[in-house]
């Protein structure tokens, strides 16, 4: 199990460095508190509790999305929100991750 664990991870550690060359906004759904300790620079703050009176604030970005948090939990939720508002998304899991990737 351990295994298929990992494949995944590094296929969506692909998914990630392929949404940020086609240039995705990155999401972070933590608190205000939690994103000023840290975040992916350019990174927009949105926190997952006001997502939903955000929906057409993100849809007017016009552009694909990375949601992050703190484990990946909160970005799932989003993720599926988002995706369920026909939106172009994907659960970057741990802003660390992410961070990664971006120069």
């Amino acid at each position: 199990m351990r295994f298929l664990n990992l494949f995944k991870r590094k296929r969506n550690m692909d998914e990630v460095q392929e949404y940020l060359e086609n240039g995705a906004v990155v999401i972070d759904v933590r608190t205000i508190a939690e994103y000023e300790e840290g975040h992916v620079p350019g990174s927009k703050n949105i926190v997952l509790d006001t997502i939903p009176e955000r929906v057409e604030e993100i849809k007017a970005l016009g552009k694909t999305f990375i949601a992050v948090c703190r484990s990946g939990g909160r970005s799932g939720q989003a993720t599926q929100f988002l995706s369920d508002e026909g939106l172009d998304v994907i659960n970057g899991g741990p802003w660390q991750m992410v961070d990664q990737f971006v120069d």
